[in-house]
């Protein structure tokens, strides 16, 4: 919590980290964790039957998996922490200290996959035209760069598992206890068939592109993708009914705004069926494809690499919303504040404890300022003042446009709003600060504010903590 506030009033912080981490996922399963291990089997298969074709095609996939993977794959896997970094560093902070060694043995196996795809991808043609031998010590490269990718896998949902479920880590501090959270091993069983079907859905979506004029090995690609998704897929059944029964029942409770936002919490039922026709008809089309490929409709080749990535982007939505309103499961809150801090921060106040604040004392000159500045540091990470999930339309829904609101009415939802809304933290301020905070959001219905984040305004500090001829703003 006592960081300087990055924001983005304008897009919303979740939103920013929204964006970058979904790209991510859309790029990192299909094509790296599941599309080596997908080429590299095209790649046997070619071998093993004798036909060129098969390492042709196998290779032309590659050469676009290799592309998007080592530029934007790269870089917003990257993003995804410095992003996350900014809107919340001590959620930040608080992972690397639990899983340093976990991140930097992530690293490590990230450079060594990074090194393989290169020599994979730029030796392909020429230990193909030396020889058998050859072929197959390129073969068993790519099967090892296929488990150096899953590999990565292993270790990042360790972390995505622990933030949702922290098992047995807050009573013992165990660097195992919190690599082997409950949540690991189901998400990690559901993620990896899930990422070998993106990839055959990737890979029938480039067959248009790389079979032009030779229908009849066409319908041989369409037949041997449709079987890998096949066969993957009751692995991926299993792994979703394992992941969701190790769900806690506080989590599922939020299930209904985490797949349809607040506002078209009603929509939860259509939302659910819209998932399972999803999945039931891309399992039809891959039924299809093996049955009678000659009969599939050349359009359809898109649809199913469409459909998963629908399917993973709401996943990766519901995932991020359903911990809510933790950031680390039971630990820390999605506003930065530890569980354990808010009995000191409720009694004493958080402007006792806050570095970066003009006041330490709330007066009625300086209410409404004081008032923005706890807004920004304990509500900014989840709200804005304009943009996306801005606050005053929170509170048009709640107390109507036009009725003028009470600051009182305002400063005791406070006190109630994490058991109306569990999604969201309890108030961490005393009540003299839910009044002011009360007060800048009443003061909102009839002004207009623009909010000033610390990379663009800099910081505050009180006067009388300062230094001999500093500067109240720095």
């Amino acid at each position: 919590m006592d960081l300087p506030i990055f924001h983005l009033d304008w897009l919303n912080n979740r939103f920013l980290i929204g964006i970058i981490a979904v790209l991510h996922v859309f790029i990192n399963h299909p094509l790296a964790v599941g599309g080596i291990a997908f080429v590299s089997t095209l790649e046997w298969w070619g071998r093993r039957t004798g036909d060129a074709r098969w390492d042709k095609l196998a290779y032309r996939i590659m050469t676009t998996f290799f592309v998007i993977t080592t530029t934007i794959g790269a870089m917003t896997g990257v993003g995804i922490w410095f992003s996350a970094g900014l809107v919340n560093p001590i959620a930040i902070g608080s992972l690397i200290r639990v899983f340093y060694w976990g991140w930097f043995t992530e690293w490590i196996v990230f450079v060594t996959e990074v090194v393989l795809i290169l020599i994979y991808y730029l030796t392909w043609k020429s230990w193909t035209a030396q020889g058998d031998a050859k072929k197959r010590s390129h073969i068993r490269l790519g099967f090892g760069l296929a488990a150096a990718s899953w590999l990565t896998m292993v270790l990042i949902v360790a972390i995505l598992g622990f933030m949702m479920d922290t098992g047995t880590w807050l009573r013992d501090k165990s660097f195992f206890s919190a690599f082997l959270n409950p949540a690991y091993l189901p998400q990690l069983s559901f993620r990896t068939p899930v990422a070998m079907m993106m990839a055959g859905g990737a890979g029938l979506f480039l067959v248009v592109f790389f079979t032009r004029g030779d229908r009849e090995f066409r319908m041989k690609a369409v037949r041997a993708i449709a079987l890998w998704q096949l066969c993957w897929s009751p692995f991926a059944f299993l792994g979703a009914t394992w992941y969701a029964n190790i769900i806690p029942s506080t989590m599922i409770a939020n299930l209904s705004v985490a797949n349809t936002t607040q506002h078209f919490a009603e929509w939860f039922s259509i939302v659910k069926q819209l998932v399972l026709y999803v999945t039931l008809g891309g399992m039809v089309l891959a039924a299809w494809a093996v049955i009678r490929p000659q009969w599939y409709p050349r359009a359809m080749y898109f649809v199913p690499f469409i459909g998963f990535l629908f399917l993973l982007g709401h996943f990766e939505r519901v995932r991020e919303f359903i911990r809510k309103p933790f950031a680390i499961g039971n630990y820390l809150y999605s506003n930065g504040i530890r569980a354990q801090d808010y009995p000191l921060l409720q009694k004493e106040g958080m402007l006792k404890h806050l570095t970066y604040i003009s006041a330490r004392e709330i007066t009625p000159e300086n209410q409404v300022r004081v008032g923005k500045e706890l807004f920004m540091a304990a509500c900014s990470r989840c709200h804005t003042i304009n943009g996306i999930n801005n606050i005053s339309s929170n509170l048009e829904a709640m107390y109507g446009k036009s009725k003028t609101w009470e600051t009182d009415v305002v400063a005791n939802y406070f006190v109630a709003m994490h058991k109306t809304r569990t999604f969201m933290p309890p108030f961490p301020g005393n009540d003299d600060e839910r009044k002011a905070i009360a007060s800048y959001l009443v003061w909102l219905q009839t002004n207009r504010d623009e909010a000033e984040p610390a990379q663009s305004s800099g910081v505050t500090i009180p006067k009388t903590e300062q230094q001999p001829g500093m500067a109240q703003q720095r």
